[in-house]
């Protein structure tokens, strides 16, 4: 096993605790089995030893790695997840009486149905809210709620206080108190359960503590920039005084904090936890070569809550291209260079912020005829509700007699949702396919509705009827009418508990739009393409040899050799909205998965952004992806260049120069900003003068709301006031502040 100078001095560690900052592709797995054999290897009992990874995956691959390596006949230490852990825990304290005999409830169905009972208990008598919470995404925000109460180790109330999960949740307080009480009643728990149950106990217990502490010597744990509040405490008791740990992780990495991971559980948390520690650094990935090593270092920069440490680029190491794009164009082109390299697309990837972003991808690459697959088969563009009630829409407008089918009614009646129980919108399609008329306010069928929900309908079934006589008008101005008059917006994220979720909806209506807008030409092929069956997925979303389409979520601790991150722009990534501004610290987590996004490639990384009203993502700016490519290309000429190189950032580069060991003449380039300053400079000023790409010229006379992403308030000379959220709207500046 070769390993390189830093690996060798975490493998070699004396004694105590330590922590190991690696960053992405830097062989943190290999080092740890040597680690691992090493202790072995000096007398360390293997019951004596506990390898904690983060999920079943890592853990597999980690033991047969250990297997594969190990001496013939040695045997290994236990390799376990904390699920692991727990579950082997929730046994012992139950065989000992500390803890009550439980069922898991391993099912989504029975975990689904234990939320639904506990909702109607805490909303029992108030059949309005009831319908809206027992709604999919309003009950799985529910649950997300329940299992964050027992990682974050909070009570339920502070923690709903502390998070902001939306309109029409007050209920999830008492909703988790009811969960619990049936979880106790029936003798069941949750795989949360897991770790909060034998916690709690152990916590309360000192005695209990004495019984499960002094078993271990050493414990290393992966992806330590991931665990959460119950998991660390976990582990620090279950080390106690006597074992050394060994975090291994990268806060750069962190990106779950939406799951109660932190990065400051790698940097202060660690020491304050289990006190002082020997720090080490794997700084060297085997993963790509210099010029996207530097645009990570460029990248990461600006974070506050880093470790100051360089990702550098092992010699051998695959060169590594860098290319920023505008448009699907761009993308359907270079993935065709890359299949006439004789390259597989199924080598590749692309890589969305949200789900919602694949969306215009999916209908890309289906109109260029590209194969893909997606990392989750229901993201499937037509198997999406609120796309197939769009799509249904549009049909509507061009074959009339869809007003009598019942199915195709309660399509659109259910979506987006109008927060009425799909029985009621079943019998109402139903009625309304057979008279043809909206029923009189005393009609049974309408009399159990409250009367903003039948005027909701209402107007619907008004919109319904009025979209044959717009059959003539382009998709794009269709779907917008429909959006406008069924105040979708507003709807969908009502309908979302989470914030995020309500926008990443509404993101969904703005790239359906802008995609018929590219075939406004030509509506019946944008018809035909939202017609698609869902079965016929030859050459589309079920295709092996396809690219694959994934979060960038998803995606952590994979890599491929190409990698394309697509929807690079403005609001999109960073993720940030009018209603939802970017505060530091959401900054700096959105700019830890921008790093996790980049270095995901192997040869090739392009980022592709939108264009039109959507600006290019900062990160794209920060990263200095140019430059970088500029250095790397230097530094792998056949001859050092006589000539100075001009960059942005130039201590940084001096700095990956010094560690690499190599020499370039850097100087910093005049006149341009730095590279986070370079999104900095678009400021919006009172009494700027800008050009609005449809109203002409004008005057901005009031500026509000978030510095980064600002309301602005414009007086154009021809088009009057207009209000403008300024990242969206097409403005350049013409005119010095007034």
């Amino acid at each position: 096993m070769k390993l390189t100078d830093e690996q060798r001095a975490v493998v070699a560690h004396a004694g105590g605790h330590a922590r190991v900052a690696a960053v992405a592709g830097a062989g943190k797995t290999t080092t740890m089995v040597a680690r691992v054999l090493h202790l072995l290897a000096q007398g360390t009992p293997p019951s004596k030893l506990l390898v904690l990874m983060f999920n079943r995956a890592a853990r597999e691959d980690f033991t047969a790695k250990l297997m594969r390596w190990a001496p013939p006949g040695q045997a290994l230490p236990d390799v376990r997840t904390f699920h692991s852990i727990g579950h082997r825990l929730t046994g012992t304290l139950t065989r000992w009486g500390a803890l009550t005999r439980r069922e898991l409830l391993a099912q989504e169905w029975q975990r689904e149905r234990l939320l639904r009972q506990a909702v109607q208990q805490a909303l029992h008598g108030d059949e309005a809210q009831l319908e809206s919470a027992l709604d999919g995404d309003r009950l799985e925000a529910f649950g997300h709620f329940c299992e964050l109460v027992k990682a974050e180790m909070e009570a339920p109330q502070t923690l709903y206080e502390r998070l902001d999960f939306g309109d029409d949740t007050g209920h999830f307080v008492d909703a988790f108190d009811a969960a619990e009480t049936l979880l106790e009643q029936h003798r069941l728990m949750t795989y949360a359960d897991l770790l909060y149950r034998p916690l709690r106990a152990l916590e309360a217990d000192p005695a209990l503590r004495q019984r499960v502490q002094g078993f271990l010597d050493h414990v290393i744990i992966d992806e330590y920039q991931d665990i959460n509040e119950a998991q660390q405490r976990l582990l620090a008791l279950l080390a106690g005084e006597r074992a050394s740990v060994m975090a291994v992780g990268d806060a750069n990495q962190c990106i779950y904090e939406w799951r109660g991971a932190r990065p400051d559980t790698m940097l202060e948390d660690f020491t304050r936890t289990f006190g002082a520690a020997r720090d080490y650094p794997l700084s060297t990935t085997f993963r790509h070569g210099d010029a996207l090593a530097l645009a990570a270092n460029h990248a990461i920069a600006a974070n506050r809550r880093r470790p100051d440490q360089l990702c550098l680029a092992a010699p051998g190491n695959p060169t590594t291209r860098l290319s920023v794009a505008q448009g699907g164009g761009a993308l359907v082109e270079a993935l065709g260079d890359w299949q006439r390299q004789g390259r597989s697309l199924a080598e590749g990837c692309v890589l969305v912020r949200s789900w919602a972003l694949s969306v215009s991808v999916q209908l890309q690459l289906l109109r260029a005829g590209l194969p893909f697959r997606l990392a989750r088969e229901d993201r499937f563009v037509f198997r999406l509700p609120l796309v197939q009630a769009l799509a249904g829409y549009l049909r509507l407008a061009r074959q009339p007699r869809l007003l009598q089918d019942p199915a195709h009614l309660l399509l659109l009646l259910a979506q987006p949702t109008p927060f009425v129980a799909r029985e009621r919108l079943q019998a109402l399609a139903t009625r309304l396919a057979e008279s043809q008329q909206w029923p009189s306010r005393d009609d049974p069928l309408l009399a159990s509705l409250k009367p903003i929900q039948r005027r909701n309908l209402k107007r619907r079934w008004a919109l319904l009827c009025d979209l044959p006589k717009l059959a003539a008008w382009p998709p794009s101005r269709l779907l917008a009418e429909v959006v406008e008059r069924l105040d979708a917006e507003k709807v969908l994220k009502r309908a979302a508990a989470r914030r995020e979720k309500g926008e990443e909806d509404v993101r969904l209506l703005d790239v359906l739009i802008e995609q018929a807008a590219e075939l406004d030409h030509d509506p019946e092929a944008f018809i035909a393409l939202l017609e698609r069956p869902v079965q016929d997925e030859a050459g589309g979303a079920g295709d092996a040899d396809g690219i694959l389409i994934s979060t960038v979520h998803g995606a952590k601790g994979l890599e491929w050799p190409l990698v394309a991150l697509w929807g690079a722009n403005e609001e999109d990534f960073p993720h940030y909205s009018r209603d939802n501004p970017l505060t530091p610290e959401r900054l700096e987590e959105e700019r830890r998965l921008f790093y996790v996004a980049i270095t995901r490639a192997r040869e090739q990384l392009l980022m592709v952004h939108d264009g039109g009203e959507h600006r290019p993502s900062r990160f794209i700016a920060e990263s200095a992806w140019d430059d970088c490519q500029r250095v790397a290309d230097a530094l792998s000429a056949d001859a050092v260049p006589t000539a100075a190189l001009a960059v942005v950032e130039p201590t940084l580069m001096q700095r990956y120069l010094a560690a690499t060991g190599r020499a370039l003449t850097i100087t910093a380039a005049t006149g341009v900003a730095s590279a986070a300053g370079r999104y900095a400079a678009a400021a919006f000023d009172v009494g700027q003068r800008v050009r609005h790409a449809v109203f002409g010229e004008g005057e901005i006379q009031v500026v509000e709301g978030d510095p980064a992403n600002p309301v602005i308030e414009v007086r154009f000379t021809h088009a009057g006031k207009r209000r403008l959220i300024a990242l969206r709207a097409p403005l350049e500046p013409i005119g010095e502040s007034a």
